[in-house]
């Protein structure tokens, strides 16, 4: 504007017309000039910057790539609702083959280990789920012991999981570790049988146990609440060690912090599974329909079932799998590693070389020290 007035008084007799192109003039003059310093400050940043603020993509596109993997265990009585429950939470249907035993049958049956793997795909993320069901636990008049088959298992997914790491190619290792056990707790009862009690102490120090009230709808609200109350207070006294969840961040919003505290006082979670859909309301949702209603399953003043599902899936399901990796397994390799270096002390002690491995040799022995040989 300067400039204008400047040019206005050496030619004063252009009038207006001099003064709009004056004024455009100096206009253009400033526009170049602030696009000069954009550029030369964008010049100089892009020679500060280096480029490692990316590698968070990075990360994510190969993981989208490669997919991740899940296995969940379930756990608990015939009739608590594991199969449906286990339906709702991943929308299919793991279980349409499955051959439903009679009364005679179900007497003579023994815990067993089957598994159930699927691959889902959502928004281009894929996931292999992997569930572990135990049929037969706690079903028969004995049931001592009835855990050792289950814990079996867990171990000797660590065993495999070990063996593969120690070996050769480790480029393509399938993780089959149990990231979670949902334990289902019968609603019928005052709290934890002496079953609940020693399964979950059992598999503590195995695996992420996840205790739940099944078949929550069999109760009131009331009756709810009491039972929580007395399966945490009994959970504290046997010194059971549940998978905690982990603290918030500082960084985090104060709604996340808000819904993960309400996650923490409502534990243990009380569910309710249905593939049914019903109408409530003039809105057709997943629920069960009595004479007296309607229990939904996805609304949160009926059950616990919304709760899990965010904690299962959205928001801790890689914390489940980063403390089975660096506790669960960490804890298992290192009793493994100090079994097989007393095994080696013993065989130098004893100056006889190393005797021929059999069956009660320590785990993991096999395999270092004679690969030939299989158990």
């Amino acid at each position: 504007v300067n400039t204008a007035f400047v040019t206005l008084r050496w030619l004063p007799d252009f009038g207006l017309v001099s003064l709009c192109l004056c004024l455009s003039l100096s206009l253009s003059l400033s526009v170049c000039l602030s696009l000069s310093l954009s550029l030369s400050l964008s010049l100089s940043q892009e020679k500060q910057y280096v480029g490692f603020a990316t590698l968070p993509n990075q990360v994510h596109r190969k993981s989208v790539k490669k997919g991740f993997d899940f296995t969940l265990m379930v756990a608990g009585e015939s009739g608590m609702g594991k199969s449906t429950l286990v339906n709702s939470l991943f929308l299919t249907d793991l279980y349409k083959d499955r051959k439903l035993l009679n009364a005679e049958e179900r007497i003579n049956q023994t815990v067993e280990i089957i598994k159930h793997t699927v691959d889902i795909e959502e928004k281009g993320v894929k996931l292999k789920l992997t569930i572990v069901d135990t049929p037969g636990f706690g079903d028969a008049v004995n049931n001592n012991e009835c855990w050792k088959p289950i814990t079996d298992y867990i171990d000797q997914q660590f065993e495999q999981y070990f063996r593969d790491e120690s070996g050769l190619n480790r480029k393509n290792i399938q993780d089959n570790r149990v990231h979670c056990c949902l334990y289902f707790i019968p609603p019928f009862g005052h709290g934890l049988r002496p079953v609940d009690v020693e399964f979950m102490k059992a598999l503590h120090e195995k695996v992420n146990v996840v205790p739940l009230i099944a078949k929550a709808d069999c109760l009131t609200p009331n009756e709810i609440k009491k039972l929580k109350d007395r399966v945490r207070e009994e959970i504290e006294r046997f010194g059971i060690k549940v998978y905690q969840f982990p603290e918030c961040d500082s960084d985090e919003d104060e709604e996340f912090k808000q819904l993960d505290k309400e996650l923490k006082e409502c534990c243990p979670l009380a569910v309710i599974g249905s593939n049914t859909v019903v109408e409530a309301r003039g809105q057709r949702v997943r629920g069960r329909l009595y004479p007296w209603g309607i229990v939904e399953v996805e609304n949160q003043s009926h059950c616990d079932f919304v709760k899990l599902r965010n904690m299962l899936i959205r928001s801790h399901m890689h914390d489940l799998k980063d403390v089975t990796c660096d506790v669960h397994y960490e804890n298992y390799r290192a009793q493994c590693i100090q079994d097989m270096t007393r095994y080696v002390r013993l065989c130098v002690y004893c100056r006889a070389g190393f005797p021929k491995l059999g069956p009660g040799a320590p785990l993991g022995a096999h395999f270092v020290f004679c690969p030939s040989i299989t158990q």
